[in-house]
């Protein structure tokens, strides 16, 4: 069975998926994907295939778990693009500042995610395409 996705339902998957990011609790990342879902951090990836196997990298981001993402250094501003059927194109930003008081920018990145949704609207496939801003 298919699920269409919604601008809707595409937005309020995103803003699952950044709190999930900020928060790295691993039943919200979890319930993000479908059973047997790939996830690619780049095009050419091997995919981490299956939930277990994607929350695992997510807490332990290259193998260490020191390498989470400081919460309050970054923030993510994904927006759909267009939806057809059960696949969908989010674009947007994400920011990184130095640290928490967000005084200074450490890095922009302008991103491109192309997701495939499955009947229960959990991610079922993944991949990510990121550019880093030149720095003038």
């Amino acid at each position: 069975m298919s699920h269409h996705v919604t601008h809707a339902s595409v937005t309020a998957w995103l803003e699952r998926y950044m709190h999930a990011w900020e928060t790295y609790d691993p039943a919200e990342i979890g319930d993000l994907f479908s059973e047997d879902a790939e996830y690619r951090w780049h095009p050419w990836d091997e995919p981490e295939v299956g939930r277990d196997a994607i929350v695992h990298a997510w807490l332990n981001p290259g193998g260490n778990a020191s390498s989470r993402d400081v919460p309050g250094t970054f923030v993510g501003e994904l927006h759909p693009f267009v939806g057809n059927g059960n696949r969908a194109v989010a674009v947007g930003t994400c920011t990184y500042w130095t640290d928490a008081t967000r005084s200074k920018v450490d890095k922009v990145y302008y991103n491109n995610w192309l997701l495939e949704f499955d009947e229960d609207g959990r991610c079922s496939s993944f991949t990510e395409y990121y550019m880093k801003a030149r720095v003038s």
